[in-house]
C-alpha cells in the first residue's frame, strides 16, 4: 500500500473530506422532480491533492490500492474510481477554471457498494479539495450540481441529485429535505428519542444500475401518459388509474413516497416515522420492485428487533443496505439482535451505523 507521504513526497497541499448518505425516506423520488430525507454517514470520504510535477494527473484509491494516470490535457481516465475525479476536473474546466496537473490520494471508510453513495462522497470530497486548492467561488449547492453532472457525464451512471445534495449539505444530526425540481433544502431534525441503525444485507448490488435506468424510463413513460412534466406533479394517487398496470404501480410508488416525505418533512413522532418507513419498504417492495428477498428478511428482523420503529432498504435497491430507525439507546442491540438471525442462514450481513467498535465487527 502506498503512504500519502511516499504518494506526494511529503505532506499534501490540500485535503477535504465528505460524508455518505443513507436515505430514510423518498426512494427513487429524485429523479421524478420529487422530495427526499437522507441523512449524512459518519463514515466518509477524503481527497488530498497535490499539483503535479508533470503534465500528468496522477490518482491513487488507497481502498483500491490502484493507481490511474491521464493526461491533464485531453487525456480521459478509465471507467472506474478515475471517471469520478475526471469528471469533477473536466467539469469545472469547462466553467473557465484552470486546473493545473494533480496528484489526487484517496481515502474512505464507505463501504462501497452498500448503497451509502460512496460516489458522491468522491465528487464532493474532489470539488471541495479543488475550490480550496484553487480559491473557486463555489456555493455547496452548485457544487453538487457539478458532482451530479460529473457521474451523469463521465461515470455514465444516470442519477438524479439526492446523493450530491446531501453529502454536500447533510449532517449526521439532522435529515436533509430536498426539493428535487427546485433544489429547495432545509434541515430537519430526525424524531425525538430516537437514532438510526444501518446494516449491510451483504448481497452487491449487480442489478441496480441496470433497473434503475429501466425504473427511470418507466416513470418518464407514465408521466408522458398523464400529461404532466414528471410524477411529482401527481398528488392524487386515483389519477393513475388510468394507466397500463405496471406503469401504474410504479408511478404509484413515487406518488405515494412523495406525499410519505412531505409529511414526514414537517416532523411526526417516531412511531409514525417508523410506520412510513414501514409503508416506504413494502411499496419498493410491490410497487417498485426493487427489493429482494434478503432485503425483504434483513428488514423483518430489523423490525422485529428490540426498539425498532420502522425499517426499509435504502439506495436503488437489489441488494446493499437498509435502515431503520429506533428508541435512542437501542440501536447497537438491535441491529445485533436482527444480525443475529440473519446471519444464521450463512449470509455475511453487517453492522455499518452505528459504527462498529474496532475489531467487532458483525458477522
Amino acid at each position: 500500500m502506498t503512504t500519502p507521504e511516499i504518494f506526494f513526497g511529503g505532506a499534501p497541499e490540500v485535503s477535504a473530506t465528505a460524508p455518505g448518505r443513507v436515505n430514510l425516506l423518498g426512494e427513487h423520488t429524485d429523479y421524478n422532480d420529487g422530495f427526499m430525507l437522507p441523512v449524512a454517514t459518519p463514515q466518509a470520504t477524503t481527497v488530498a491533492l497535490a499539483r503535479s510535477s508533470d503534465d500528468q494527473h496522477h490518482l491513487y484509491s488507497d481502498t483500491l490500492d490502484g493507481n490511474v494516470t491521464f493526461a491533464a490535457r485531453g487525456g480521459s481516465a478509465p471507467q472506474g474510481f478515475g471517471s469520478y475525479i475526471e469528471g469533477c476536473i473536466r467539469l469545472m474546466e469547462a466553467r473557465g477554471v484552470a486546473v493545473p496537473p494533480l496528484r489526487v490520494f484517496v481515502t474512505t471508510d464507505l463501504p462501497v457498494g452498500s448503497g451509502l453513495s460512496s460516489s458522491a462522497a468522491l465528487e464532493v470530497a474532489m470539488l471541495r479539495a479543488l475550490r480550496e486548492l484553487l480559491g473557486i467561488g463555489l456555493d455547496d449547492v452548485e457544487l453538487a450540481r457539478i458532482a451530479q453532472r460529473a457521474e451523469i457525464d463521465y461515470a455514465r451512471v444516470n442519477c438524479g441529485i439526492m446523493d450530491q445534495m446531501a453529502s454536500s449539505l447533510c449532517d449526521e444530526r439532522s435529515m436533509l429535505f430536498v426539493d428535487a425540481r427546485t433544489l429547495e433544502h432545509r434541515l430537519v431534525a430526525l424524531p425525538e428519542g430516537a437514532e438510526l441503525i444501518v446494516v449491510d444485507s451483504g448481497v452487491p448490488r449487480t442489478l441496480a444500475a441496470s433497473k434503475y435506468n429501466e425504473r427511470r424510463a418507466e416513470c418518464e413513460e407514465a408521466a408522458r401518459k398523464l400529461g404532466v412534466k414528471a410524477l411529482r406533479d401527481v398528488t392524487d394517487p386515483a389519477a393513475l388509474d388510468g394507466l397500463p398496470e405496471l406503469l401504474r404501480r410504479r408511478a404509484r410508488h413515487v406518488v405515494l413516497e412523495d406525499l410519505r416525505v412531505l409529511e414526514a418533512a414537517q416532523g411526526v413522532p417516531a412511531e409514525r416515522f417508523g410506520a412510513l418507513m414501514n409503508a416506504s419498504h413494502d411499496s419498493l417492495r410491490d410497487d417498485y420492485e426493487v427489493s429482494i428477498p434478503e432485503l425483504d428478511q434483513l428488514v423483518a428482523h430489523l423490525r422485529a428487533a428490540p426498539g425498532v420503529f420502522g425499517a426499509r432498504l435504502t439506495g436503488a435497491g437489489f441488494g446493499g443496505a437498509c435502515v431503520a430507525l429506533c428508541r435512542t439507546g437501542s440501536a447497537r442491540e438491535a441491529a445485533e439482535a436482527a444480525l443475529s438471525t440473519y446471519n444464521k442462514a450463512g449470509r455475511q450481513g453487517r453492522m455499518l451505523i452505528p459504527v462498529p467498535t474496532q475489531g467487532k465487527e458483525q458477522q
